[in-house]
């Protein structure tokens, strides 16, 4: 997808709106988005991916995909990889503390990301950041501080948590702290808007609520719908051994691209292609 115009030369306003609407699932706030555009500056735009796991599937590729319209229209694009929420982990749609990844670990699988996420991506147009950048340097005291920002009641909304509460199952305290990191990232590269899948509202709510606290302007939050793995049912997932990798050999991806529901091809063309609904159809 090439868009052909110069960086000092956006499209209207409306009409990059529409190209970004293109298979999102909600945009907090449409109103906001629309007033960044009109700014006709290069916004800058954030996605992070925790290197958890060696290889990126097609079910991360829905989200880089929404980066690329942004880059293609002009727009400041950082891949950030969450090198230090990794050893967190994620607590999203968990049922127990995730277990924590050595730094060993956590840079192992970092080093593949920039060569997979370059299929998709312009080098030469991409900011790669490491969250252990701001946050290697920070000291108890500052983490502290962070962790004041919200409550234990605010974080009990969150639906995961909310579960595991009510099931008498244990949280861990890191696992209130990880909302709070992620939303920092925001802060500390000044996002205008920060992209994730439907599972990561909670979290990007975080980073825009923290930002009005340290003084910045509110990112925008879209995301994305969560790409069905190859069995029509479950989240794509390596785990589940229901991915197509993006490094999988192209016989390979044509084998399992045969495998799977016939319902799912319409929907993995709408979110994994560029191509027109209209082309879809």
């Amino acid at each position: 997808m090439c868009l052909g115009f110069v960086m000092s030369n956006f499209l209207p306003a409306e009409e990059q709106l529409a190209l970004i609407q293109r298979g999102t699932h909600e945009i907090i706030s449409e109103e906001d988005l629309l007033k960044k555009l009109k700014e006709n500056r290069p916004l800058k735009i954030k996605a992070g991916f925790d290197p958890t796991a060696p290889d990126l599937h097609l079910g991360h590729t829905v989200l880089i995909n929404k980066l690329k319209t942004f880059q293609d229209l002009g727009h400041d694009v950082t891949f950030l990889i969450g090198d230090y929420t990794a050893m967190i982990g994620d607590p999203t749609g968990k049922s127990a503390t995730r277990p924590p990844l050595s730094r060993e670990q956590v840079l192992e699988n970092a080093k593949t990301y920039q060569e997979q996420v370059f299929k998709i991506l312009d080098p030469n147009k991409t900011k790669v950041r490491f969250n252990s950048e701001w946050f290697a340097t920070k000291t108890a005291a500052d983490l502290i501080q962070l962790a004041s920002q919200q409550t234990v009641a605010r974080m009990l909304e969150r639906d995961d948590f909310t579960k595991r509460y009510n099931n008498h199952q244990p949280i861990a305290i890191h696992e209130f702290l990880y909302p709070l990191v992620q939303g920092y990232d925001s802060i500390a590269l000044e996002a205008d808007v920060e992209l994730g899948g439907t599972d990561q509202t909670f979290n990007l709510l975080m980073g825009r609520t923290l930002q009005g606290r340290y003084d910045q302007e509110a990112q925008v939050c879209i995301t994305v719908p969560i790409l069905e793995g190859l069995d029509g049912v479950n989240k794509m997932s390596k785990f589940l051994g229901n991915y197509i990798g993006v490094f999988d050999a192209p016989g390979a991806m044509y084998q399992k691209v045969l495998s799977m529901p016939d319902a799912l091809i319409e929907r993995y063309f709408d979110l994994l292609s560029f191509k027109s609904v209209e082309d879809i159809k």
